[in-house]
């Protein structure tokens, strides 16, 4: 089956505060535009692209293919509407009678990679439709008309994305129905479902990085230098009672350290320098101890959320370095298990993650036993893309 896309560039991206279309705007020397459509060019899994813009940033669009260059895929341009939904649909005329599959993409998401466009066409010859989404991984609150709150189960909710493929008439079918009905939309998916009654969504691995670039902020962050580095420290007390739980690792003791969550030092540490690396607080501001959420929780399903944020934020981990501070118990039979946790949980080779003990030769309250203390060092650089 024949297979385009259709990038959806005609907003005006008022959020992002750029004074003019985000999307034309240039990040570290490339615009958002040129490097959605480098991205699907590269996939190889298109016969062409139909280019939704605004009538008034054409001679702009064509500015920038001027210094960027043309991409070969793009065989149309269509113009847009008053609405995203009637800019796709203005796009999704203009696509040829041969094309059998349409991926329906936004450009402010330049980072989809080509695993999530193979699924969706995938999805979309099989099923009829393959709509990317990512996990929740907030806590939502549903808010009645009477103000009652309500708590949502997470693990059901997916927040859609784009690519959202369909095969090409069925689409159309359904943004001309919705035309013909007054039917308002914010995705393909929900007309699609409207009309067809059933979506198949996934979720890729990868998903995270594919981030719509929506705010002043976010543009901010992917302007910032390629690489960034955290430090981190973190103590607990010794007590009684409690499990001594290390990168992970319970390691047997008579005392463990007291906490909130299980405690663990050089983890806490560890999350400390990344979200110090992205500028983004500490692990107080993310996980507070008064919340009963986080009561006991094994501290390595939070450092997977703090690296949720680091693909978020187009960075990977190059090297991490943990140093815990021990007099007691004698931690060098469990370095390399912790080590080999940390450098799974942050995606690294194993030579990448280091982890370290060392004592205070019996001086202060790690000395004398009372506590453990921990620090880190983290690099992120900018992931490939």
């Amino acid at each position: 089956m024949s297979a385009w896309a259709l990038v959806v560039a005609a907003g005006r991206g008022e959020r992002a505060a750029l004074g003019k279309n985000k999307v034309l705007h240039a990040v570290n020397g490339e615009s958002v535009l040129r490097r959605c459509l480098r991205a699907l060019e590269e996939s190889g899994l298109f016969d062409g692209c139909v280019l939704v813009l605004a009538a008034c940033d054409r001679a702009a669009y064509e500015a920038l293919c001027a210094s960027e260059g043309r991409s070969a895929l793009v065989k149309c341009l269509a113009e847009g509407g008053q609405t995203r939904q009637q800019s796709v649909y203005n796009g999704l005329r203009s696509l040829p009678e041969t094309a059998e599959i349409v991926a329906i993409h936004d450009a402010a998401r330049p980072f989809v990679t080509t695993d999530i466009l193979r699924r969706s066409i995938e999805l979309a010859r099989a099923t009829g439709s393959g709509v990317a989404c990512a996990e929740v991984v907030d806590t939502i609150k549903a808010i009645g008309e009477d103000g009652r709150v309500t708590t949502l189960d997470r693990s059901r909710l997916r927040a859609a994305q784009t690519p959202q493929t369909f095969r090409r008439a069925e689409i159309l079918a359904a943004h001309a129905r919705a035309q013909a009905e007054g039917w308002q939309a914010t995705d393909d998916a929900d007309l699609y479902e409207r009309h067809f009654g059933r979506v198949t969504l996934f979720t890729a691995p990868d998903s995270p990085a594919n981030i719509k670039l929506t705010t002043k902020e976010d543009f901010m962050r992917l302007g910032s230098d390629t690489f960034r580095i955290g430090a981190g420290f973190d103590a607990h007390r010794l007590v009684e009672g409690r499990p001594l739980v290390l990168c992970g690792v319970e390691v047997p003791s008579p005392l463990g350290l007291d906490g909130h969550s299980d405690a663990d030092v050089a983890v806490h540490a560890l999350m400390d320098a990344i979200l110090g690396a992205l500028g983004e607080g500490d692990i107080g501001r993310h996980f507070p101890d008064d919340d009963e959420e986080y009561r006991g929780v094994f501290s390595m399903l939070l450092l997977a959320r703090v690296m949720r944020l680091v693909s978020e934020r187009g960075f990977r981990v190059a090297n991490a370095d943990i140093t815990i501070v021990a007099q007691r118990p004698r931690l060098s039979p469990y370095i390399e298990e912790m080590r080999l946790n940390i450098a799974e949980a942050l995606g690294v080779q194993s030579d990448c993650a280091n982890v370290k003990a060392t004592t205070t030769e019996r001086m202060g309250y790690e000395g004398r036993g009372e506590g453990l203390s921990a620090q880190a060092v983290v690099l992120l650089t900018k992931g490939s893309v």
